[in-house]
């Protein structure tokens, strides 16, 4: 009789750990895959090579408009005042040189950090900040990183969350009222 109390029990503590593993299984990896798409870039750019190697700052190329806006990233027009040509040997120069600036086209870059319409994000107000703060560090990679798209929202994985944004205000003293950012 004893025995069998005692294996019942042990047959209940099995189900209930197989039943643990499997969600988190499921909520670690599983999840992920499904809410997530993976899409990758035109081509690849080298943010290293210009940064670097030319010795270019991220404000070369991601600059303020007048309104204290940000113009996000930079022009085909922009990136030819030194790409008209190829200048390098790498294939991905030579695609946006003849597939791109040749023919006219802006670069249908997916962008990372893309807030949705009711955050107004004012890089302006955050000039005193490095942009690793808040932007993955791209400008030592020789490879841009692999775009996760939410398959509900549309929005970037890596788009900055309200709760990085809040914290970081709470550290420094800033408001967070919810007006300072939302529209």
């Amino acid at each position: 009789m004893e025995e069998k109390r005692a294996s019942k029990q042990c047959g209940g503590v099995f189900p209930f750990f197989i039943g643990v593993l499997a969600s988190l299984v499921i909520g670690w990896w599983v999840f992920p895959q499904v809410l997530y798409s993976q899409k990758t870039q035109p081509f690849n750019f080298s943010h290293k090579v210009h940064v670097e190697d030319e010795g270019m700052e991220c404000e070369s190329c991601h600059t303020f408009l007048e309104d204290g806006s940000f113009a996000g990233l930079p022009s085909n027009e922009k990136c030819a005042e030194c790409h008209e040509d190829v200048l390098g040997e790498t294939k991905d120069e030579e695609i946006f040189v003849t597939q791109y600036v040749q023919k006219d086209v802006e670069v249908p870059w997916l962008v990372y950090q893309y807030q949705p319409d009711n955050v107004y994000f004012s890089h302006m107000a955050h000039k005193g900040f490095e942009c690793t703060e808040c932007h993955p560090d791209v400008g030592n990679g020789d490879t841009l990183p692999t775009y996760y798209e939410n398959r509900i929202s549309g929005y970037s994985k890596q788009t900055m969350k309200m709760w990085q944004c809040e914290r970081c205000h709470a550290e420094v003293g800033t408001s967070n009222a919810c007006y300072v950012c939302h529209k």
